[in-house]
């Protein structure tokens, strides 16, 4: 399995001119508020703490870079999470227009892993991300995370239902997997589908 495990943290930003001009490829990941996405960066990685991990919703909001050792200025990318009632209208704006952006206009982006929480897959905004991202035609891969908290039977059968789904719909470009990090569970078939994004395999 490939480690992510030579990562670290190398800077927080808020508007996209701060964001390095000279990287050759980054791996964004996104998701929903507490649907898990700092949880599976630091299973990734090995690490306990490379990403912060909040029981507060919404906590993320910049986009954090981590540097990836070994290979040249790549990076993964931890994007603002979506969806938290609580946070002020006017902060959601902006995160929802860095997001559009960054989604969007970042030629150095090769990939995008979206997370969604397996009992709660494909809400709206989850549909509005797709819909920012597909047109590029960019890697999409779907990690429905906290797998553990279904029967492995219900598990399964959501996994099948929702790759039905991406099959039949203007998503079908999108993979797709189970994944938990406390099981643990998918973290070598993720690993090895980011490594080929970084890899240009």
């Amino acid at each position: 399995m490939f480690s992510f495990q030579n990562v670290s943290f190398y800077k927080s930003v808020a508007e996209m001119h701060d964001l390095p001009s000279d990287s050759k490829g980054e791996i964004a990941f996104a998701g929903r508020s507490n649907a898990g996405k700092s949880s599976v960066i630091n299973t990734l990685t090995n690490r306990n703490r490379l990403a912060f991990v909040s029981k507060k919703p919404g906590r993320t909001q910049l986009i954090n870079l981590f540097k990836i050792s070994g290979y040249d200025e790549q990076f993964l990318v931890d994007l603002p999470g979506y969806g938290y009632a609580e946070v002020p209208q006017a902060v959601r704006a902006k995160w929802n227009k860095l997001l559009n952006n960054y989604l969007q206009q970042r030629e150095s982006l090769k990939g995008l892993v979206l997370i969604m929480d397996v009992r709660h897959p494909f809400k709206p905004l989850d549909i509005q991300m797709l819909d920012w991202f597909m047109p590029k035609g960019k890697a999409v891969h779907i990690l429905l995370t906290k797998a553990d908290k279904l029967s492995k039977l219900r598990a399964n059968e959501t996994l099948k239902d929702i790759k039905l789904f991406l099959q039949e719909s203007a998503y079908s470009r999108c993979s797709v997997q189970l994944f938990s990090s406390t099981a643990p569970l998918g973290i070598e078939d993720a690993s090895t589908m980011i490594h080929k994004w970084i890899t240009n395999e």
